[in-house]
């Protein structure tokens, strides 16, 4: 009988909620569980004509089913490369990660250990 409870409980523990997530909340996952990806490009215009761009071209054929944006997927990205990853890893870094990396390489390099404020006044020269 208590087994069922103990069971029960687990369960609750692991079931998933379910529902839309709040705003800013992230949801930790492994990436080879993941089986379903989405892109929203609604809010970057350049990149949303791109890709509307590169769908009508693939689309002025006269046989054939409709590309869709997965089928440019598929093909491009095995052309990815290793400096189109770190280019990409560059790309999703704001300001202040990257100033938290030059603090981290200037720690590492000089063997000693600046805090942030420390840093900038010393890269910054100010007196």
């Amino acid at each position: 009988m208590e087994s069922s409870n103990v069971d029960n409980s687990e369960r609750e523990n692991i079931k998933k909620r379910r529902g839309r997530r709040k705003k800013g909340e992230t949801i930790e996952t492994g990436t080879r569980d993941q089986k379903k990806f989405f892109v929203d490009a609604s809010k970057d215009k350049i990149e949303r004509d791109i890709i509307i761009k590169l769908l009508e071209d693939a689309n002025r054929k006269s046989f054939g089913r409709k590309i869709i944006l997965k089928d440019l997927v598929y093909y491009a990205l095995p052309k990815l490369n290793q400096k189109d990853i770190e280019k990409i890893q560059e790309s999703a870094l704001s300001e202040m990660e990257k100033v938290e990396r030059a603090l981290a390489a200037y720690n590492e390099k000089n063997e000693i250990k600046l805090g942030l404020g420390e840093f900038l006044v010393k890269r910054l020269g100010i007196q």
